[in-house]
Protein backbone atom coordinates (compact mmCIF):
# COMPACT_ATOMS: atom_id res chain seq x y z
CA UNK A 1 0.00 0.00 0.00
CA UNK A 2 2.43 2.16 0.99
CA UNK A 3 4.51 1.66 -2.36
CA UNK A 4 1.94 3.48 -4.57
CA UNK A 5 2.54 6.75 -5.83
CA UNK A 6 0.51 9.19 -3.28
CA UNK A 7 -2.40 10.44 -5.78
CA UNK A 8 -3.05 7.06 -5.94
CA UNK A 9 -3.78 6.72 -2.19
CA UNK A 10 -7.34 6.95 -0.76
CA UNK A 11 -7.67 8.67 1.82
CA UNK A 12 -8.36 6.36 4.47
CA UNK A 13 -4.98 5.14 2.91
CA UNK A 14 -3.40 8.60 3.76
CA UNK A 15 -4.64 8.50 7.31
CA UNK A 16 -3.15 5.22 7.77
CA UNK A 17 0.28 6.19 6.79
CA UNK A 18 0.45 9.50 8.59
CA UNK A 19 -0.55 7.30 11.75
CA UNK A 20 2.30 5.31 11.43
CA UNK A 21 4.83 7.96 10.50
CA UNK A 22 4.45 9.49 13.65
CA UNK A 23 4.04 6.09 15.37
CA UNK A 24 7.97 5.44 14.18
CA UNK A 25 9.23 8.86 15.25
CA UNK A 26 7.55 8.53 18.48
CA UNK A 27 9.86 5.07 19.24
CA UNK A 28 12.96 6.59 17.50
CA UNK A 29 12.86 9.47 20.21
CA UNK A 30 12.09 7.27 22.92
CA UNK A 31 15.14 5.47 22.26
CA UNK A 32 17.38 8.00 21.71
CA UNK A 33 15.88 9.17 25.42
CA UNK A 34 16.70 5.77 26.96
CA UNK A 35 20.04 5.87 25.72
CA UNK A 36 21.16 9.07 27.07
CA UNK A 37 19.69 8.29 30.10
CA UNK A 38 21.54 5.11 30.52
CA UNK A 39 24.92 7.42 30.33
CA UNK A 40 26.86 6.98 33.82
CA UNK A 41 29.36 9.08 34.84
CA UNK A 42 32.02 6.96 34.40
CA UNK A 43 31.70 7.14 30.79
CA UNK A 44 31.27 10.55 30.75
CA UNK A 45 34.57 10.71 32.68
CA UNK A 46 36.35 8.26 29.93
CA UNK A 47 35.38 10.74 26.96
CA UNK A 48 38.66 12.32 25.59
CA UNK A 49 39.73 15.81 26.98
CA UNK A 50 40.82 18.32 24.59
CA UNK A 51 44.27 18.79 24.63
CA UNK A 52 46.10 21.58 26.05
CA UNK A 53 48.24 23.88 24.38
CA UNK A 54 51.93 22.49 24.55
CA UNK A 55 54.34 24.59 26.50
CA UNK A 56 58.29 25.83 25.66
CA UNK A 57 61.34 25.05 27.87
CA UNK A 58 62.93 28.13 28.51
CA UNK A 59 65.33 29.82 30.78
CA UNK A 60 64.78 33.21 32.12
CA UNK A 61 66.45 35.91 32.78
CA UNK A 62 66.57 40.00 34.22
CA UNK A 63 68.03 43.57 33.41
CA UNK A 64 71.49 43.72 34.69
CA UNK A 65 73.44 46.78 35.73
CA UNK A 66 76.65 47.53 33.75
CA UNK A 67 78.63 50.77 33.13
CA UNK A 68 78.92 51.14 29.48
CA UNK A 69 80.71 54.10 27.88
CA UNK A 70 78.52 56.92 25.76
CA UNK A 71 78.65 57.03 22.17
CA UNK A 72 77.51 58.59 19.08
CA UNK A 73 77.37 56.97 15.97
CA UNK A 74 78.55 58.45 13.00
CA UNK A 75 79.49 57.33 8.76
CA UNK A 76 82.15 59.31 6.82
CA UNK A 77 85.18 58.87 4.49
CA UNK A 78 89.00 58.17 4.55
CA UNK A 79 90.81 60.76 3.07
CA UNK A 80 94.18 61.92 2.78
CA UNK A 81 94.91 64.67 5.41
CA UNK A 82 97.19 66.86 3.07
CA UNK A 83 97.61 65.57 -0.91
CA UNK A 84 100.53 67.37 -2.41
CA UNK A 85 100.67 68.20 -6.52
CA UNK A 86 103.62 67.40 -7.77
CA UNK A 87 104.19 69.13 -11.49
CA UNK A 88 106.70 70.57 -13.85
CA UNK A 89 107.93 74.14 -13.77
CA UNK A 90 109.78 74.17 -16.94
CA UNK A 91 108.25 73.90 -20.16
CA UNK A 92 108.79 72.59 -23.46
CA UNK A 93 110.95 69.73 -22.07
CA UNK A 94 111.00 65.84 -23.16
CA UNK A 95 110.71 63.73 -19.70
CA UNK A 96 113.28 60.80 -19.53
CA UNK A 97 113.37 59.08 -16.59
CA UNK A 98 110.53 57.95 -13.53
CA UNK A 99 111.67 56.73 -10.81
CA UNK A 100 108.90 55.96 -8.66
CA UNK A 101 105.24 54.58 -9.09
CA UNK A 102 101.86 54.60 -7.16
CA UNK A 103 102.52 53.38 -3.67
CA UNK A 104 106.04 53.91 -3.37
CA UNK A 105 106.91 55.77 -0.11
CA UNK A 106 109.30 58.59 -0.98
CA UNK A 107 111.46 60.91 1.20
CA UNK A 108 111.47 65.01 1.22
CA UNK A 109 114.01 65.40 -1.68
CA UNK A 110 113.90 62.29 -3.60
CA UNK A 111 114.44 62.69 -6.81
CA UNK A 112 110.98 61.34 -8.69
CA UNK A 113 111.47 62.00 -12.56
CA UNK A 114 114.03 63.84 -14.35
CA UNK A 115 113.78 66.07 -17.78
CA UNK A 116 115.87 66.08 -20.93
CA UNK A 117 118.92 69.22 -19.86
CA UNK A 118 120.80 69.72 -22.77
CA UNK A 119 119.16 72.71 -24.17
CA UNK A 120 119.16 74.28 -20.55
CA UNK A 121 122.37 73.20 -19.51
CA UNK A 122 123.83 75.17 -22.87
CA UNK A 123 121.91 78.17 -22.07
CA UNK A 124 124.06 78.18 -17.86
CA UNK A 125 127.09 77.92 -20.19
CA UNK A 126 126.56 80.75 -22.13
CA UNK A 127 125.33 82.39 -18.92
CA UNK A 128 128.56 82.18 -17.29
CA UNK A 129 130.28 83.01 -19.98
CA UNK A 130 128.80 86.48 -20.38
CA UNK A 131 128.93 86.99 -17.08
CA UNK A 132 132.79 86.21 -16.78
CA UNK A 133 132.90 89.08 -19.93
CA UNK A 134 130.85 91.43 -18.06
CA UNK A 135 133.01 91.18 -14.94
CA UNK A 136 136.08 92.19 -17.78
CA UNK A 137 134.39 94.90 -18.93
CA UNK A 138 133.76 96.06 -15.37
CA UNK A 139 136.99 95.41 -14.20
CA UNK A 140 138.34 98.08 -16.93
CA UNK A 141 135.61 100.31 -16.61
CA UNK A 142 136.44 100.94 -12.55
CA UNK A 143 140.19 101.93 -13.35
CA UNK A 144 139.38 104.65 -15.90
CA UNK A 145 137.01 105.83 -13.44
CA UNK A 146 139.74 105.50 -10.67
CA UNK A 147 142.09 107.72 -12.81
CA UNK A 148 139.32 110.21 -14.25
CA UNK A 149 138.81 110.96 -10.50
CA UNK A 150 142.43 111.31 -9.54
CA UNK A 151 142.88 113.66 -12.49
CA UNK A 152 140.05 115.78 -12.82
CA UNK A 153 140.92 117.80 -10.04
CA UNK A 154 144.27 119.15 -11.37
CA UNK A 155 142.35 119.86 -14.76
CA UNK A 156 144.44 117.25 -16.90
CA UNK A 157 141.11 115.38 -17.67
CA UNK A 158 138.02 117.32 -18.64
CA UNK A 159 134.59 117.22 -16.71
CA UNK A 160 133.20 115.91 -20.32
CA UNK A 161 135.89 112.95 -20.07
CA UNK A 162 135.56 112.50 -16.49
CA UNK A 163 131.58 111.71 -16.87
CA UNK A 164 131.58 109.42 -19.27
CA UNK A 165 134.28 107.20 -17.58
CA UNK A 166 132.02 106.72 -14.34
CA UNK A 167 128.89 106.49 -16.71
CA UNK A 168 130.79 103.41 -18.68
CA UNK A 169 131.58 102.27 -14.63
CA UNK A 170 128.29 102.30 -13.96
CA UNK A 171 127.04 101.18 -17.22
CA UNK A 172 129.25 97.92 -16.51
CA UNK A 173 128.07 97.38 -12.72
CA UNK A 174 124.61 97.12 -13.84
CA UNK A 175 125.53 94.87 -17.15
CA UNK A 176 127.27 92.53 -14.39
CA UNK A 177 124.19 92.53 -12.01
CA UNK A 178 121.91 91.72 -14.84
CA UNK A 179 124.02 88.92 -16.10
CA UNK A 180 124.26 87.10 -12.93
CA UNK A 181 120.45 87.42 -12.46
CA UNK A 182 120.19 85.42 -15.68
CA UNK A 183 122.78 83.02 -14.51
CA UNK A 184 120.64 82.34 -11.77
CA UNK A 185 117.35 82.18 -13.40
CA UNK A 186 119.33 79.55 -16.10
CA UNK A 187 120.58 77.53 -13.13
CA UNK A 188 117.07 77.21 -11.38
CA UNK A 189 115.91 76.10 -14.62
CA UNK A 190 118.40 73.31 -14.57
CA UNK A 191 117.56 72.55 -11.27
CA UNK A 192 113.50 72.47 -12.59
CA UNK A 193 114.75 69.52 -14.63
CA UNK A 194 115.09 67.56 -12.03
CA UNK A 195 111.58 66.85 -10.30
CA UNK A 196 111.68 66.12 -6.31
CA UNK A 197 109.40 65.10 -3.50
CA UNK A 198 107.75 68.15 -1.48
CA UNK A 199 107.45 66.14 1.75
CA UNK A 200 107.91 62.65 2.92
CA UNK A 201 104.91 60.38 2.17
CA UNK A 202 103.07 58.24 -0.54
CA UNK A 203 102.95 58.39 -4.04
CA UNK A 204 99.26 57.94 -4.86
CA UNK A 205 98.72 59.23 -8.39
CA UNK A 206 101.00 59.49 -11.09
CA UNK A 207 100.22 60.71 -14.67
CA UNK A 208 104.41 61.19 -15.47
CA UNK A 209 105.19 58.95 -18.82
CA UNK A 210 108.20 58.93 -20.30
CA UNK A 211 108.66 60.30 -23.72
CA UNK A 212 106.01 63.14 -22.98
CA UNK A 213 106.75 66.83 -23.28
CA UNK A 214 105.97 68.43 -20.41
CA UNK A 215 104.38 71.82 -20.05
CA UNK A 216 104.76 74.57 -17.18
CA UNK A 217 102.22 73.67 -13.99
CA UNK A 218 101.79 70.12 -15.56
CA UNK A 219 100.68 67.29 -12.49
CA UNK A 220 102.93 64.67 -12.58
CA UNK A 221 102.52 62.44 -9.27
CA UNK A 222 100.47 63.30 -6.51
CA UNK A 223 101.40 62.83 -2.70
CA UNK A 224 100.11 61.91 0.62
CA UNK A 225 101.71 63.82 2.81
CA UNK A 226 103.31 61.97 6.19
CA UNK A 227 101.30 58.91 5.21
CA UNK A 228 98.44 60.80 7.32
CA UNK A 229 94.94 59.69 6.56
CA UNK A 230 92.05 61.46 8.45
CA UNK A 231 88.29 60.17 8.54
CA UNK A 232 85.75 62.99 7.69
CA UNK A 233 82.78 61.77 9.60
CA UNK A 234 79.15 62.60 8.60
CA UNK A 235 77.42 64.09 12.13
CA UNK A 236 74.30 65.23 12.26
CA UNK A 237 74.14 69.00 13.87
CA UNK A 238 72.19 68.27 16.76
CA UNK A 239 75.11 66.29 18.22
CA UNK A 240 77.76 68.07 17.20
CA UNK A 241 77.89 70.59 19.68
CA UNK A 242 78.77 67.36 22.11
CA UNK A 243 82.18 66.26 19.97
CA UNK A 244 85.20 68.70 20.95
CA UNK A 245 88.52 68.65 19.86
CA UNK A 246 90.56 65.71 21.12
CA UNK A 247 87.74 63.08 21.43
CA UNK A 248 88.62 59.72 20.82
CA UNK A 249 87.27 57.80 17.78
CA UNK A 250 86.78 54.06 17.22
CA UNK A 251 86.27 53.55 13.78
CA UNK A 252 86.28 50.20 11.25
CA UNK A 253 86.69 50.72 7.72
CA UNK A 254 84.85 48.23 5.32
CA UNK A 255 86.72 45.15 5.70
CA UNK A 256 89.22 46.36 8.41
CA UNK A 257 90.81 45.88 11.37
CA UNK A 258 89.55 48.70 14.33
CA UNK A 259 91.43 52.10 14.38
CA UNK A 260 92.06 54.52 17.08
CA UNK A 261 91.66 58.14 16.52
CA UNK A 262 91.22 61.69 17.63
CA UNK A 263 89.27 64.47 16.64
CA UNK A 264 91.23 67.58 14.74
CA UNK A 265 88.44 69.75 14.40
CA UNK A 266 84.60 70.07 14.14
CA UNK A 267 83.86 71.96 10.58
CA UNK A 268 82.29 75.02 11.30
CA UNK A 269 79.57 74.69 8.67
CA UNK A 270 76.46 72.23 8.29
CA UNK A 271 75.31 71.10 4.89
CA UNK A 272 72.03 72.96 4.75
CA UNK A 273 71.02 69.44 2.41
CA UNK A 274 71.62 66.92 4.68
CA UNK A 275 71.89 68.95 8.02
CA UNK A 276 75.17 66.88 8.85
CA UNK A 277 78.34 68.59 9.67
CA UNK A 278 81.92 67.32 9.26
CA UNK A 279 84.22 66.21 11.69
CA UNK A 280 87.75 65.72 10.95
CA UNK A 281 89.62 62.21 13.20
CA UNK A 282 93.11 62.67 13.09
CA UNK A 283 93.96 58.26 12.47
CA UNK A 284 97.73 56.88 13.13
CA UNK A 285 100.23 56.80 9.56
CA UNK A 286 100.97 53.27 9.42
CA UNK A 287 97.64 50.81 9.65
CA UNK A 288 95.60 49.18 7.23
CA UNK A 289 93.00 51.98 5.88
CA UNK A 290 93.73 53.13 2.82
CA UNK A 291 92.15 56.75 1.09
CA UNK A 292 88.76 56.74 -0.60
CA UNK A 293 87.23 53.63 2.13
CA UNK A 294 84.27 53.83 3.65
CA UNK A 295 84.43 53.75 7.77
CA UNK A 296 81.72 53.59 10.75
CA UNK A 297 82.53 54.51 13.93
CA UNK A 298 82.18 56.12 17.25
CA UNK A 299 82.83 59.11 19.34
CA UNK A 300 83.27 57.95 23.00
CA UNK A 301 81.69 60.69 25.11
CA UNK A 302 82.59 59.40 28.82
CA UNK A 303 80.68 56.55 30.66
CA UNK A 304 76.92 56.02 31.58
CA UNK A 305 75.48 53.37 33.63
CA UNK A 306 72.96 51.17 31.57
CA UNK A 307 70.01 48.27 32.58
CA UNK A 308 70.76 45.70 30.02
CA UNK A 309 69.17 42.35 28.28
CA UNK A 310 71.25 39.56 26.39
CA UNK A 311 69.94 40.32 22.96
CA UNK A 312 68.83 36.96 22.60
CA UNK A 313 66.20 38.06 25.21
CA UNK A 314 64.93 41.24 22.68
CA UNK A 315 62.72 40.05 19.49
CA UNK A 316 62.01 42.40 16.97
CA UNK A 317 58.38 42.71 15.48
CA UNK A 318 56.66 45.29 13.26
CA UNK A 319 59.78 47.72 13.68
CA UNK A 320 59.05 47.53 17.45
CA UNK A 321 61.15 45.41 20.07
CA UNK A 322 59.35 43.46 22.50
CA UNK A 323 60.47 40.94 25.26
CA UNK A 324 58.30 38.06 26.95
CA UNK A 325 57.99 38.32 30.41
CA UNK A 326 57.37 35.36 32.65
CA UNK A 327 54.46 35.26 35.27
CA UNK A 328 53.45 33.89 38.12
CA UNK A 329 51.11 31.44 36.68
CA UNK A 330 54.30 30.27 34.13
CA UNK A 331 52.19 32.48 31.25
CA UNK A 332 54.33 34.76 29.23
CA UNK A 333 53.21 38.33 28.50
CA UNK A 334 54.60 40.09 24.90
CA UNK A 335 55.99 43.67 26.81
CA UNK A 336 57.29 46.14 24.05
CA UNK A 337 60.40 47.90 25.20
CA UNK A 338 62.68 51.14 24.49
CA UNK A 339 65.86 49.87 23.61
CA UNK A 340 69.64 52.21 23.60
CA UNK A 341 73.00 50.89 23.30
CA UNK A 342 74.72 47.94 22.28
CA UNK A 343 77.57 46.10 23.35
CA UNK A 344 79.08 42.92 22.32
CA UNK A 345 75.58 40.50 22.39
CA UNK A 346 74.23 42.89 25.28
CA UNK A 347 71.25 45.76 24.61
CA UNK A 348 70.63 48.52 26.77
CA UNK A 349 66.55 48.59 28.13
CA UNK A 350 65.39 52.39 29.07
CA UNK A 351 62.10 52.10 29.06
CA UNK A 352 59.20 49.72 29.21
CA UNK A 353 60.02 46.95 31.56
CA UNK A 354 60.58 47.05 35.69
CA UNK A 355 63.75 45.84 37.11
CA UNK A 356 62.58 43.13 38.82
CA UNK A 357 60.71 41.43 35.77
CA UNK A 358 61.76 37.70 34.79
CA UNK A 359 61.98 37.47 31.14
CA UNK A 360 62.63 34.77 28.46
CA UNK A 361 66.14 34.69 27.76
CA UNK A 362 65.94 33.14 23.87
CA UNK A 363 63.19 31.27 21.88
CA UNK A 364 60.72 34.22 21.83
CA UNK A 365 60.46 34.19 18.17
CA UNK A 366 58.59 30.55 19.12
CA UNK A 367 56.17 31.94 21.70
CA UNK A 368 52.93 34.21 21.53
CA UNK A 369 51.50 36.35 23.75
CA UNK A 370 49.91 33.95 26.74
CA UNK A 371 51.47 30.91 26.08
CA UNK A 372 52.34 28.62 28.84
CA UNK A 373 56.15 27.84 29.78
CA UNK A 374 58.13 25.78 31.53
CA UNK A 375 60.80 27.69 33.31
CA UNK A 376 64.40 25.75 33.94
CA UNK A 377 67.24 26.67 35.50
CA UNK A 378 70.04 24.75 33.70
CA UNK A 379 71.38 26.75 30.95
CA UNK A 380 72.22 24.71 28.89
CA UNK A 381 68.39 23.99 28.32
CA UNK A 382 68.06 27.14 27.41
CA UNK A 383 70.75 27.10 24.47
CA UNK A 384 67.64 26.11 22.09
CA UNK A 385 63.69 26.61 23.01
CA UNK A 386 62.27 23.27 22.27
CA UNK A 387 58.55 22.00 23.07
CA UNK A 388 57.77 20.10 25.97
CA UNK A 389 54.67 17.72 26.44
CA UNK A 390 51.57 19.51 28.51
CA UNK A 391 51.74 19.30 32.41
Amino acid sequence: MTGLPAFLLTPRHRSALILTTLVGLGLGGTAVWVHAANDTPADKAAAPKTKARPALTVTVTSLQAADWPLTISANGNLMAWQEAVIGAEAGGLRLLDVLVNVGDNVRRGQLLARLQSESVSADVAASRANLAEAQAVLTEARANADRARQLQPGGAMSAQQSQQAFTAEQTAAARLEALKARLSADELRLSQTRITALDDGVISARQASVGAVVQPGQELFRLIRQRRLEWRAEVPATELVRIQPGTKVSLTPAGGQPIQGKVRMVAPTVDPATRNGLVYVDLPANGSARAGMFAKGDFELGRAAAQTLPQSAVLLRDGFSYVFQVGGDSKVTQTKVVTGRRQGDRIEITAGLPSTAKVVASGGAFLGDGDGVRVVDSPATATTAQPAAAH
